[in-house]
């Protein structure tokens, strides 16, 4: 079963970071079975021996690499109930808008012109 860890050093006021482990019995290797483009797997070939990689290395090192940019774009974080409060409250009453929002909104988008 996964265990998160948080460091005790870091305030209550910052972002946590959550790292998993995962338990040793989890640790056995797999495997995934792909159907590509020749000209795809060409790409990944001539990437990965441009870093002295195998296609399996680079594929892996890429996907994880990837994997953990989208989970990290799920912001977490952490606030005591006063700074919560603070947060919720701006949430819920944001500033009128001033000239330049105003200005920005009535403009045509690029796409639409």
């Amino acid at each position: 079963m996964p265990k998160a860890h948080t460091s005790s050093s870091e305030s209550s006021d910052r972002a946590a970071v959550i790292v998993v482990e995962r338990s040793s019995a989890a640790d056995t290797k797999g495997s995934i079975n792909l159907r590509i483009e020749t000209n795809t797997r060409q790409l990944i070939d001539d990437a990965a021996a441009v870093l002295g990689k195998t296609r399996t290395e680079f594929m892996v090192e890429s996907a994880r690499r990837q994997a953990i940019d989208v989970l990290l774009d799920q912001r977490l974080f952490v606030l005591d109930s006063e700074r919560y409060d603070a947060f919720m409250h701006a949430l819920d009453n944001p500033p009128a808008p001033g000239p330049k929002l105003r200005s920005l909104l009535r403009r045509v988008p690029a796409w639409q012109k």
